[in-house]
């Protein structure tokens, strides 16, 4: 087998490999003389068919199973002799010449790239500091209480934070416009909801009121026809609620699964909640950090064909979070997420390979244990992970990388950030 190399752009590798005549012609009639020991065709008794006629019938499609099969054993071969990796499937161009005994073909590929890390020494990753504050404990009541309202009709004028069921109708230009009128909508007075002066023109209405808001959209409006321009709504006010907030007793705590109402054990509960979101919310910020920082300091280039796959999975997984929508959902919506995901990959495995890190075992089982603790029988999901090993591997390699950003904090310089609960808990983008 010859094997010949050209690098093309990038990261792109064009391979030709002239398989042997020998080779090819030996394992073509070693795979007719098979089909002639069972082969029926008229006139010859079964097994007794001449070879060369079995070659006239069934040459070609053999000769392609040869070959496809040569091409896969010779390509693994092939790459492993010219110390390569490829980052995907190759494309297969095949050159073959049968008078001339030429069996030979070209694979198109991108290698995965050479990674050469960066020292870390002199480098800061941040790490956030945070308590669960009695006033951060008081807000989480106060928002769980908000959760638990009702709502009472009152025949007075509405303020922010009654709620108003209203009827519309909105006019761009004196017309009409498409998606702008509505009958019996619920809005809370204060929750931003609306485009900016609709809920202020509406404080002090009462049920039965009539009010003309004359307001405009605003230039980044998500409708873009109706983008900056000036706008009138006609607003009904058919009925105003005022809210009221449970107390924090035992109907209270068995609203949120403290079966015998013991209002202790829930405060308890909420506190310990908040700790282990605060924690968590911890952990990723400091793992967001050290993946920024490998970034910033490992410039690679990315090969196309797994961008192009990861784009293809993260279109998936979005996909399916909106079952019943039809909407076409662009690739490039998805390339910054995909480029950042494949290079922390291959620069997160490099750094496994440089630095011979294995997963944890004791690491995979807390993990796994942690997954388990929130089902009602969580022996049977250990079971379930440690059952298979595709799924006990993902999360070996959650475990992988938190023992990279442990490697990583070695290296650099961890500064200490104090911030409030509250900053560390806001929601953020995705969440």
């Amino acid at each position: 087998m010859q094997v010949s190399v050209e690098a093309g752009e990038g990261l792109e590798r064009r391979m030709r490999i002239d398989l042997p005549a020998e080779q090819v012609d030996g394992e073509i009639a070693k795979r007719l003389q098979q089909i002639a020991r069972n082969a029926r065709l008229p006139g010859f008794r079964p097994g007794k068919v001449p070879l060369k006629i079995l070659r006239q019938r069934f040459g070609e499609k053999v000769e392609q199973e040869v070959f496809g099969d040569l091409v896969q054993s010779s390509f693994s071969d092939a790459v492993a002799q010219e110390s390569l990796r490829p980052a995907g499937m190759p494309r297969i161009d095949p050159d073959i010449d049968n008078v001339a005994k030429r069996y030979s073909y070209t694979a198109t590929f991108e290698v995965l790239p050479q990674i050469q890390l960066a020292p870390l020494a002199g480098r800061v990753v941040k790490r956030p500091v945070s308590e669960v504050e009695d006033s951060d404990f008081d807000a989480m009541i106060d928002r769980l209480r908000e959760q638990r309202k009702t709502w009472s009709p009152v025949q007075r004028p509405g303020v922010n934070g009654d709620r108003l069921t209203i009827s519309f109708t909105g006019f761009v230009d004196n017309e009409p416009f498409e998606g702008g009128s509505a009958e019996g909508v619920p809005l809370e007075l204060g929750s931003g909801r609306m485009i900016a002066g609709f809920e202020e023109g509406l404080v002090g209405a009462a049920p039965g009121d009539r009010r003309t808001l004359e307001l405009q959209f605003p230039e980044a409006y998500q409708a873009e026809h109706l983008a900056g321009k000036p706008v009138r709504f006609e607003v009904t006010v058919d009925a105003v609620d005022e809210p009221s907030l449970p107390e924090v007793d035992g109907e209270f705590a068995r609203a949120f699964g403290i079966e015998n109402g013991d209002v202790e054990r829930f405060r308890a509960d909420v506190r310990a909640n908040m700790q282990r979101e605060l924690k968590q919310r911890i952990d990723a910020r400091i793992k967001s950090g050290v993946m920024d920082l490998l970034l910033e300091a490992n410039a690679i280039d990315l090969p196309a064909v797994l961008v192009k796959e990861e784009i293809r999975s993260l279109k998936e997984q979005t996909a399916q979070g909106m079952r019943g929508s039809n909407m076409a959902l662009p690739d490039n919506l998805f390339e910054d997420s995909a480029r950042r995901r494949v290079a922390l990959g291959l620069i997160v495995a490099e750094i496994v390979r440089e630095q011979g890190i294995v997963a944890n075992a004791d690491r995979v089982r807390a993990v796994v244990e942690d997954l388990a603790s929130t089902y009602e029988r969580p022996q049977d999901v250990i079971g379930y992970y440690y059952g298979d090993r595709k799924r006990l591997s993902s999360v070996e390699s959650l475990v992988l990388e938190d023992q990279v950003v442990d490697w990583v904090l070695g290296q650099v310089s961890v500064e200490d950030e104090p911030l409030s609960f509250e900053r560390l808990t806001a929601p953020g983008p995705g969440d």
